[in-house]
């Protein structure tokens, strides 16, 4: 039985909805033993003690892993219409392992806006399912120039567009920068890469967007010869960095 609590540290506590599950669902008793995660590395065991609705918490053992994944990846993706797609693909994203999520406002999207709360709800749940301790970032719907002016805290960034332009594979590309790290590493503790990939609508990029993250360094990348949906995607390149960072 596992319970997200991100605010551990100050509030032995579980919060109100967990604790509604911990009762009503599962039926859990004074005395039970539960397992928690804050999202933020840490991982707790803790037995219940029941006031009334509330499910107070006695930590008998904690364990913190302070060693998040060295490779970091940021995927920047414009939402479908149908958003139950979207919510899919960041279940899976999260199962497999992503660190950022931030939805775009495209040329040709035909979504304009999320709902922030329930995609942290999918994310919380794809965690705890994966059992893994580290929440991703969920980013508000930004204008995609809007996008381009932040600042960038990755050194690879990439954007997959369908446009008969020359374009590099996207797997080939990043199996060459961990073999480069890689090597470089050996030889002076070089940082590792980090990713950002930019992936549009369901009517893909234009083609000013497209040069406008050319302008940013962007490089233009192929996710091979099938034309995937924007949901596919989006799995695709989380697990392809993902496959490729395990033979490293």
């Amino acid at each position: 039985m596992l319970f997200y609590t991100p605010n551990i540290a100050h509030n032995q506590e579980l919060p109100a909805e967990e604790s509604v599950h911990a009762l009503r669902v599962l039926r859990l008793k004074n005395g039970d033993k539960v397992q928690l995660i804050d999202g933020k590395g840490g991982f707790y065991e803790a037995k219940l003690i029941l006031e009334g609705k509330k499910c107070l918490l006695n930590i008998f053992s904690e364990k913190k892993n302070d060693k998040r994944s060295n490779i970091y990846t940021h995927l920047a993706i414009a939402p479908t219409k149908n958003i139950d797609r979207i919510e899919f693909m960041l279940e899976k994203c999260v199962e497999i392992g992503i660190d950022e999520v931030s939805f775009l406002n495209c040329r040709y999207s035909e979504r304009k806006n999320i709902k922030l709360e329930r995609l942290e709800k999918v994310a919380i749940q794809a965690m705890k399912q994966s059992l893994k301790t580290f929440l991703p970032k969920i980013n508000e719907m930004v204008d995609f120039d809007k996008f381009l002016l932040r600042q960038n805290t990755e050194n690879q960034l990439f954007i997959a567009h369908l446009e008969a332009t020359e374009r590099k594979l996207f797997s080939k590309e990043v199996y060459q920068l961990f073999l480069e790290n890689n090597t470089t590493n050996q030889q002076n503790n070089a940082s590792n890469p980090s990713f950002c990939m930019l992936i549009g609508a369901e009517g893909d990029f234009s083609t000013q967007e497209i040069e406008q993250a050319k302008q940013k360094n962007y490089l233009p990348v192929s996710l091979g010869e099938s034309r995937l949906r924007t949901e596919t995607a989006g799995i695709f390149v989380c697990q392809t960095i993902e496959i490729i960072k395990q033979l490293f």
